[in-house]
């Protein structure tokens, strides 16, 4: 694509695979070198070493402590510390002047909440002070301090965020995401063997794509990116060709369809005849919101004999709590019965396209009908449109859906 190479300025962020063993780190090192030999002024941010947070994790939660989400988040955010402290070695080795950098040697600054916090600042004079003076600033992603000076992290998937921020913060030009994937697909290649890798990708539609089940991106990194309008490019830590260029979109026509994802990290919780009335939802919802349990899907049917029914999908980790706090709620509002179901997915498909196409929910309910599966639950918008299905159906469903609409 040629853009990395006008690029004056680039954060580069390397998951945990790409960490995961000294020698990989060696080879990021050199990636992270041969850029700076380019000309270019390098900052690097760094995720923890695979399988490292889930260890971290496993530690803390063996103390049975009330109020354990300060010292959990003291305890977790070591893995990055160890993931800069180790890069930065590498590159030194390699003879590049590099220094890992903290977040309170930053600053790096976040809101204070425990275990999820957002950032709310972050200074730029001392990172671009240490790149003027020809050094790369080895930086670790997924967590900050508050203004108490208590460290907390950002949530899975932040190094990502972190990454984009910091890349804003500094004027860069470009935010690299390298990981052991090399870009986008049309589908998942693991259940789509004829997906293709997505050259350019707009804001909008990779928000939608990252937040239907694509871990390439964390969705938070690219509203950030969107908002600063900040190319990202999404590639291979273990390869220097092109992968995935987000950017505001730059061609006339663009495709109906871009892309097929799927999750199966989905649970469909329903409330069956609820007497039917104003505010009804809010008795089911609110409840659910207190406890920071996000709800995606939501469908009402229209009432009938003044009862209706509403069903709504949760992530399956959070359905044993979903469903306790559901069912309590049915009790107060006088609902028949609460069903749940862990066994389903979702699929959505995804372009820009839709805006000025017309017809192509039809053509994707009309697939899934040809195929024999069938749906669950339905959510549109103006550039997605995603169903529940049986998840023994999610392979079938997204490779005759990826062959209807053109992208093999």
């Amino acid at each position: 694509m040629g853009e990395d190479k006008k690029a004056l300025l680039v954060v580069q962020k390397y998951g945990g695979t790409s960490v995961a063993t000294l020698e990989r780190i060696r080879m990021v090192a050199r990636r992270v070198k041969e850029s700076r030999d380019d000309g270019k002024g390098v900052v690097v941010v760094v995720s923890a070493q695979a399988g490292e947070t889930e260890r971290l994790v496993r530690l803390a939660e063996g103390f049975d402590a009330a109020d354990a989400d300060r010292e959990t988040d003291v305890i977790v955010s070591t893995g990055e510390q160890v993931s800069a402290g180790l890069l930065s070695l590498a590159l030194l080795e390699l003879g590049v002047r590099a220094r890992s950098l903290l977040p309170f040697q930053i600053p790096l600054i976040t809101d204070g909440v425990y275990r999820r916090g957002r950032i709310i600042s972050i200074a730029a004079d001392t990172i671009k002070r240490l790149v003027e003076e020809g050094l790369i600033p080895v930086i670790p992603g997924f967590f900050g301090i508050s203004e108490n000076l208590d460290i907390t992290t950002l949530g899975r998937g932040s190094s990502d965020t972190v990454a984009v921020a910091v890349a804003a913060a500094i004027g860069a030009d470009l935010c690299e995401i390298c990981s052991d994937v090399d870009g986008v697909y049309t589908a998942d290649p693991k259940i789509c063997h004829n997906a293709k890798k997505i050259d350019r990708i707009s804001y909008e539609e990779m928000l939608e794509i990252a937040g239907s089940g694509a871990k390439v991106v964390e969705t938070r990194a690219v509203e950030l990116a969107a908002k600063h309008r900040l190319p990202i490019h999404i590639a291979s830590s273990f390869s220097r060709k092109d992968g995935t260029w987000v950017l505001s979109h730059q061609t006339l026509e663009a495709p109906v369809v871009s892309a097929i994802t799927h999750t199966l990290d989905e649970a469909k919780i329903a409330v069956r005849r609820v007497p039917d009335y104003a505010g009804l939802a809010a008795h089911v919802f609110e409840p659910l919101a207190r406890e920071n349990i996000n709800v995606d899907m939501i469908v009402q049917n229209i009432s009938a004999d003044e009862r209706t029914d509403i069903a709504f999908t949760v992530s399956k980790h959070a359905l044993k709590r979903a469903l306790a706090i559901t069912e309590r709620a049915a009790a107060r509002i006088g609902a028949e019965r609460v069903e749940a179901a862990g066994d389903v997915a979702k699929i959505s498909i995804i372009g820009l396209g839709m805006i000025s196409h017309a017809g192509v929910a039809a053509k994707m309910f009309d697939t899934l009908r040809k195929e024999g599966i069938g749906i669950h639950l339905i959510s549109t918008s103006e550039i997605k449109v995603s169903v529940v299905v049986d998840m023994k159906d999610v392979e079938r469903a997204v490779s005759s859906l990826h062959s209807a609409f053109g992208l093999a």
